[in-house]
């Protein structure tokens, strides 16, 4: 398979997904500005998650730049990638109709984890099937350290959520921070 056919499909599923967490925010049947106020919470639950989608997108395609060739293993690393992040819209959709109480929000945090965790695996499945200069090692290496420290974040996103559900979204934001802002190592590794 070409890296083309892995990227195509990876980024179809993604739009996919974008698509159907909007689609979950229901128009409100009153014109009225308290009928749009009573929807802040499905907004913002779309609007975390919308971000969170863009970053695995971003990321997904930096990092599908330094694949020369797609084996069977890496197939399967991006589908259990795509397979949590299928899973946002419903964890999504679960906090932001409760109104971030603590169930939906752990169980966001534990979606989020896993598609952490997936994404990890999928960069150490493509590092250890390339061989790269050793600036783009080095960048990856970085990205693989802030992977990581998402990771413990995440972790501790559960338990935080039934203690304070509002501290576990702080820790969320924080990782979407962390991410949002753009890591530019792998691009210039691969420019040199």
């Amino acid at each position: 398979m070409t890296k083309t056919r892995l990227e195509t499909f990876s980024d179809g599923v993604l739009a996919i997904i974008v698509t159907i967490m909007v689609l979950e925010i229901k128009v409100p049947h009153e014109a009225t500005l308290g009928a749009l106020l009573r929807l802040w919470p499905v907004f913002m639950s779309y609007l975390m998650s919308f971000v969170f989608i863009c970053i695995y997108w971003g990321n997904h395609h930096h990092l599908l730049h330094t694949v020369h060739q797609v084996n069977s293993k890496m197939i399967w690393s991006n589908m259990h990638l795509l397979f949590w992040l299928s899973l946002v819209p419903f964890t999504t959709g679960w906090m932001g109709a409760n109104h971030f109480q603590e169930l939906p929000v752990a169980v966001y945090g534990v979606n989020l984890l896993f598609c952490a965790i997936a994404y990890y695996i999928l960069q150490k499945t493509i590092m250890a099937h390339h061989t790269f200069p050793e600036n783009l090692a080095e960048a990856m290496k970085k990205q693989e350290k802030k992977g990581i420290v998402s990771l413990i974040l995440y972790i501790a996103v559960i338990p935080s959520a039934f203690i304070s559900p509002l501290v576990s979204e702080i820790i969320i934001v924080t990782v979407a921070i962390m991410w949002v802002i753009p890591d530019k190592n792998i691009e210039r590794a691969l420019k040199d």
